[in-house]
């Protein structure tokens, strides 16, 4: 259900937070970081916690007992891994707790409007993560594509077995925008997740993207959306 914007700030974010992918992707991102993010999820009850893989075993073993799940991103930040490396680094993540994995495409193939390769990358890592009964969101970078190679991205997502198509990583410039976000959602149709990430700093800007068609929203200032105060970082 869509959170409403009026009444008061309780309501406005009542439910937001099941939402929220909790975020932290940062090279220099500690493991004392990794617990105080998984301490943050737990309290304001969060959908995920989304981390590197090298974090992923801290993450869920913090998280046992709490709800929350553990999501490990994959080919990050370029997507310009072979197939078998983002299969293997996908492999490991599961492993080692991983409910969800957000992986980045060949952006190449996208913008060379080459469907076929995308299908296959994308499947090899979907066929892993789905053996392990995890959900694999496809982060198509939508600052780096036109309407044409997101469509494209997106349809070959869907072919593949993806759960989700997702905006960003938020490491290649630009984020999350409502018209993306609407136009993603028209062409995955209603049964597939499209997870907003990049830029969404604000309970607004969060609304925003739920209302463009999102299931999902990535970001680093979760507690700042779900208080209704001003996040401060981007991802």
């Amino acid at each position: 259900m869509t959170p409403h914007a009026t009444s008061t700030p309780q309501d406005a974010t009542s439910g937001l937070a099941k939402y929220i992918d909790h975020t932290l992707l940062r090279p220099e991102a500690s493991e004392a970081d990794i617990l105080r993010l998984c301490k943050e999820a737990a309290e304001h009850h969060f959908k995920s916690v989304c981390v590197n893989p090298v974090w992923v075993r801290t993450a869920n073993r913090a998280l046992l007992g709490t709800g929350v799940l553990t999501c490990a991103v994959v080919g990050f930040p370029l997507g310009a891994n072979n197939t078998d490396v983002k299969v293997f680094e996908a492999r490991g993540a599961t492993m080692d707790g991983a409910d969800e994995v957000d992986m980045v495409i060949n952006i190449a193939a996208a913008r060379a409007l080459d469907r076929d390769s995308l299908v296959s990358d994308i499947s090899a890592v979907a066929e892993v993560v789905h053996g392990e009964e995890s959900i694999l969101k496809v982060i198509i970078e939508t600052s780096l594509l036109s309407d044409a190679e997101k469509v494209l991205a997106c349809q070959a997502a869907v072919e593949a077995g993806a759960d989700f198509v997702k905006t960003s990583t938020g490491f290649n410039g630009g984020g999350a925008t409502a018209a993306d976000v609407a136009l993603m959602r028209q062409t995955v149709g209603p049964d597939i997740g499209v997870k907003a990430s990049g830029g969404v700093r604000t309970l607004e800007k969060a609304q925003e993207m739920i209302a463009a068609g999102a299931t999902r929203i990535g970001t680093s200032s979760g507690i700042a959306i779900v208080t209704g105060a001003a996040g401060t970082s981007g991802y």
